[in-house]
């Protein structure tokens, strides 16, 4: 079994159809809704969690795009308690997307969430236990 979570955008008239009620149906999968705020003839938002076969997620995905709901691997925002991170930069040295970067001149630690791929590295790699993720 294969998991992942994906950011969802629905378009105006996408907000009132059965997408959810489509995965577990047509492609057996099990979905995790996480966040959402959608509303009728309003562009719509959805963090969800989905497990199941690989295939089958990766069918559910084309099956979104089809039906014109952008998709991209989930961000979450990330908290950083300044009184505990000592800026040691391990954060930045397991964060491959480079969503965790110091900055050069205040040694300040930048978090660019559009970089973010939720893959926790960073939160496993602080040794301070400074940096939480939230949904």
């Amino acid at each position: 079994m294969a998991r992942r979570r994906l950011d969802l955008t629905f378009p105006p008239r996408q907000a009132t159809q059965p997408i959810t009620y489509h995965l577990v149906k047509d492609f057996d999968l099990t979905p995790n809704i996480l966040r959402a705020q959608i509303q009728p003839g309003q562009e719509g938002r959805m963090l969800v969690e989905v497990v199941g076969p690989k295939e089958a997620i990766d069918a559910g995905v084309e099956f979104l795009h089809k039906e014109g709901v952008l998709v991209h691997p989930a961000a979450s925002d990330i908290c950083l308690e300044e009184e505990t991170c000592v800026t040691c930069g391990l954060c930045t040295a397991v964060c491959k997307p480079r969503a965790l970067a110091l900055e050069a001149e205040t040694m300040a630690l930048v978090f660019d969430k559009d970089k973010c791929v939720y893959c926790e590295a960073c939160v496993v790699a602080c040794p301070r236990r400074a940096i939480t993720l939230t949904f």
